[in-house]
């Protein structure tokens, strides 16, 4: 997918070579080779291009950076894992790249305070490790956590598996460190949980998706490590079932509910047939499945849990379930739904929705959405998945067997529309974790309220009045 924007001024060879004095030959990337890697990502669903990349190693630098684009005019695109699944992270028009990966150390870990302070290049997988070997817990959990980063992450505001317990990236950083467009550096990396001194910044970048400023670093949120976790898969035959169960599973284990994802059958089959090592949960076919687990401080996770499954099988709710007996088999159990996204490839195009609802909506949206994908498509796939328990569906469409694919996502606007239509009557969201970039831009102003819209083309203003600061997307 292309999107064409007006164009900056092609980059003269002696900027290049101002760039490259900042972070150092070996760290500017100009060859379309070395460049590759980052105009393009992982869906290959977006293309762009860029004269150059820069790889910074520290705040300087990247402030030094963004006060040479200024005083020239030079679009920035900031990009974190590159794991973006909105286009937000791709140069589509010849922009310059700024690459935190290098930026990767965690300054601080400081149990005390339950805080550790990690560089925008910091792999979330990484800061899980570091949180752990100090027998914490950072929980912030997605199937990209191998290779996206913490600046991204709070760029795009992430949710993940365990949002219902821990709520998405924003609620889990106290304060950023934040370069400006004009290369001012913002120090907020406040470890505090009470400060009412004015505005609060912090929560202005994190969500921005680079629009304003770009993230070097960020203290982050850690919780004590749950002592018990428990898993179960459990087949039903709707998503009314699921949410009753959800209901129960809240009731008995309050707290300790920290991931309840509703999985449609066909996302299961895909999975399984796709996916290599994969193999079904429960001996018989079901409808529908719920991937649900507990954590808790206390030694009482599996007993409740039990409860959970025994009140749902007395309830007519729960068809069968499995619970977890090894670390492996609650690997095994994870890796069936952290494998749903990929596992769709082989089956052709895909349309895709990351949208909320309210919990209680769920089951009417995902009917009403498929009845209405169907009759625009015949044939279509829906592909509903994700985090029931705060609402948001992931709520993809594969191709119709048969079909060619480039035919069918040319519809791709057309089936946002059927299905935007029934989230906005439902109160929902377009965006529920993964951003607007530029996927979703266009609809944006059609589902948002003109005065919030109003008052963000104001901010971003004010942030980046040359409109250097990843140009072209949210706005």
């Amino acid at each position: 997918m292309n999107i064409s924007q007006p164009a900056f001024p092609p980059l003269p060879p002696d900027l290049i070579a101002q760039f490259a004095a900042i972070v150092g030959e070996r760290q500017a990337l100009t060859a379309e080779t070395d460049v590759a890697p980052y105009v393009t990502e992982e869906r290959n669903l977006f293309h762009g291009r860029s004269p150059l990349v820069l790889r910074p190693g520290s705040t300087a630098e990247v402030a030094a950076i963004c006060k040479l684009a200024s005083q020239h005019r030079i679009a920035l695109v900031p990009q974190g894992g590159n794991t973006g699944l909105v286009g937000g992270q791709t140069p589509h028009n010849g922009e310059v790249v700024v690459s935190l990966k290098r930026m990767d150390r965690i300054r601080e870990v400081d149990t005390a305070s339950n805080t550790m302070i990690a560089e925008a290049g910091v792999v979330l997988q990484v800061a899980q490790q570091k949180a752990a070997e100090v027998d914490r817990l950072f929980p912030l959990s997605l199937g990209a956590e191998g290779s996206c980063t913490i600046g991204g992450n709070l760029s795009t505001n992430a949710g993940g598996t365990a949002a219902l317990a821990y709520g998405v990236a924003r609620e889990m950083a106290l304060g950023v460190e934040v370069v400006l467009a004009d290369g001012r550096v913002l120090n907020a990396l406040s470890k505090l949980k009470k400060d009412n001194t004015g505005y609060d910044l912090r929560n202005l970048f994190i969500g921005a998706e680079g629009t304003l400023g770009i993230i070097t670093a960020a203290s982050l949120k850690l919780f004590p490590k749950p002592r018990a976790i428990e898993t179960a898969f459990v087949g039903l035959k709707s998503p009314e079932d699921a949410l009753k169960l959800l209901a129960i599973a809240q009731r008995e284990a309050a707290g300790s509910l920290t991931s309840f994802e509703l999985i449609a059958a066909i996302a299961l089959d895909f999975s399984i047939r796709n996916a290599a090592g994969n193999r079904a949960p429960l001996s018989g076919a079901h409808p529908w499945f719920v991937l649900m687990e507990l954590s808790s401080s206390r030694d009482d996770a599996r007993a409740t849990l039990e409860t959970i499954l025994e009140q749902g099988l007395e309830d007519g709710i729960v068809d069968d379930a499995a619970m977890a007996d090894s670390l492996a088999q609650r690997m095994a159990f994870w890796k069936l739904r952290e494998d749903i996204s990929a596992a769709q490839k082989p089956e052709g195009g895909s349309i895709k929705h990351d949208i909320s609802v309210p919990v209680a909506a769920v089951p009417a949206f995902i009917a009403e959405a498929n009845a209405a994908v169907v009759k625009l498509m015949p044939g279509a796939r829906p592909v509903p998945f994700g985090h029931l328990g705060d609402g948001n569906i992931h709520y993809n469409v594969s191709q119709p067997i048969g079909a060619e694919t480039a035919d069918y996502l040319a519809r791709w606007h057309e089936v946002n529309a059927v299905v935007f239509e029934i989230v906005l009557r439902m109160g929902g969201s377009i965006s529920a974790e993964h951003g607007i970039g530029v996927l979703k831009r266009d609809e944006l102003p059609d589902v948002k309220d003109p005065t919030a819209i109003a008052l963000m083309r104001a901010i971003k203003a004010q942030f980046d009045p040359l409109g250097i600061m990843n140009p072209g997307k949210v706005l």
